[in-house]
């Protein structure tokens, strides 16, 4: 392992933009907030979650026009869309749209998967058409060649109906966009296969155990090493590394009792291998000093370029500003970062 840490480039979050079933207004309302907030604070992204039949945001690129007027400058990511949910042609359409919205801003995150749920919800999801569907990477390579402007279609003379405005490509075309796709990815084998498309790589709290390697960080770092190993651009190939962090430094007594008990709750999932080769991170938690020791002391974030902040899912908006003032004026400083 390198005795040097990777300068940090960009700092972020990520958010799950959890709502009540009742009220699910307010959950959005409290996420065009505290957007507004981190921009303030001068962090360079935010990033949603993709969350089907949960308490979470399911349409990222709705949430993104909001924003589009809320923000000015923060980067706004995915982390990540799974692709199977969405038909590449409108999806292009829809995050291109929101992508002009926001004045080229957006950071694409994808995963693909098949369809997971049991036979007759697959159907009503996917519709029953899901068993002959081509859920691997190939479904990246169609949507991102979308964006770039792929010819769909050949366009003849002006006819005199409908008006003269049909076009040969997705529309609108969201120039830049198709550069900056990432993979969300947890495995040596979609690292390559990243690294390989040219994709920026984005890792997480869970990850995968392989080849013997059950220390998280250090499973995660060699995916990372593999990623850079097989992109065209090499060491200058774009990581992100995001993990579930939460100072208690600047928190009310009330909200670090919250902090610890969640914490606490959630590790025990961290002391085994889940299914096949499933492993995921501990939460850090801690003061400043804490928290710096943890990410300094950690392979995957020594490689990264990005890091950004998991905000815990069952907490309010008052602490997620807390977190991310911390994060913004006292972490990120002390790791070399400055606010724009």
């Amino acid at each position: 392992m390198p005795d040097s840490i990777r300068p940090l480039q960009r700092l972020g979050f990520i958010h799950l933009v959890p709502f009540d079933r009742d009220d699910p207004r307010a959950g959005f309302a409290d996420a065009l907030e505290l957007f507004r907030y981190a921009e303030e604070l001068g962090l360079d992204s935010g990033w949603v979650r993709t969350r089907h039949m949960q308490y979470g945001l399911p349409s990222p690129a709705v949430l993104f026009g909001a924003l589009s007027q809320v923000t000015t400058r923060l980067e706004l990511g995915t982390a990540v869309v799974p692709l199977e949910f969405e038909n590449p042609y409108r999806f292009a359409e829809e995050t291109a749209t929101a992508d002009v919205l926001t004045g080229g801003r957006l950071q694409l995150g994808l995963s693909v998967h098949p369809p997971r749920y049991a036979e007759a919800e697959n159907d009503v999801v996917f519709d029953d058409g899901w068993r002959d569907e081509d859920y691997g990477y190939g479904r990246i390579e169609r949507f991102r060649a979308l964006l770039r402007g792929e010819r769909v279609r050949e366009v003849g003379a002006y006819a005199g109906l409908g008006g003269d405005f049909d076009s040969e490509r997705v529309e609108p075309h969201a120039a830049g966009l198709a550069d900056r796709l990432w993979y969300g990815g947890g495995s040596l084998r979609s690292a390559q296969w990243a690294g390989e498309a040219g994709l920026n790589w984005l890792v997480s709290n869970i990850s995968t155990t392989e080849n013997g390697v059950r220390r998280f960080d250090l499973a995660q770092r060699a995916q990372i090493d593999a990623f850079r190993a097989a992109s065209p651009a090499g060491e200058a190939a774009r990581v992100a590394v995001a993990r579930v962090i939460v100072p208690t430094d600047g928190a009310t007594p009330e909200q670090v009792a919250r902090y610890r008990a969640y914490a606490e709750a959630r590790t025990p999932r961290t002391e085994t291998v889940h299914g096949k080769n499933t492993i995921i991170a501990v939460d850090v938690l801690g003061s400043l000093d804490e928290i710096v020791e943890r990410i300094t002391d950690d392979a995957a974030f020594r490689a990264g370029d990005d890091y950004l902040f998991e905000l815990p899912f069952e907490l309010e908006l008052a602490d997620w500003k807390q977190i991310l003032h911390q994060l913004a004026t006292r972490i990120g400083p002390a790791l070399g970062w400055s606010p724009r």
